[in-house]
């Protein structure tokens, strides 16, 4: 089993930024892939980024390409998505996922954490 706990969400202004944590726990979390969703009220769960267990690979959605960075550090079990430039429209719950390899749609990920809400006033 993998246990997954965000944090760092909160209301922000559009032009800052916030830094998500999620700390994993569980066996050989740090062989695996990590990924990013967000849901938006009313929109379904949307794809943000995906980082390999050794973080030689990511992956970003097109519209957060540039202004988030998703990253890791396997000796705390913890990712992290550092968000500039934070727009309205980014506003949302923010879910980190754990699966044995990567993956892009939600319906592939096995675990997840409750979620992080993130406010981006205009």
């Amino acid at each position: 089993q993998v246990q997954l706990v965000e944090s760092g969400g909160g209301l922000v202004q559009a032009g800052g930024s916030l830094r998500l944590s999620c700390a994993a726990s569980g066996r050989t979390v740090s062989s695996y892939a990590m990924g990013w969703f967000r849901q938006a009220p009313g929109k379904e769960r949307e794809f943000v980024a995906v980082i390999s267990w050794d973080a030689g690979v990511t992956h970003y959605a097109d519209s957060v390409k540039g202004r988030l960075t998703i990253s890791r550090d396997n000796a705390k079990n913890t990712v992290f998505l550092q968000m500039n430039s934070l727009k309205p429209e980014d506003t949302g719950v923010y879910y980190c996922a754990a699966e044995r390899s990567i993956r892009w749609l939600r319906n592939e990920y096995d675990y997840w954490g409750q979620g992080t809400q993130v406010t981006i006033s205009s």
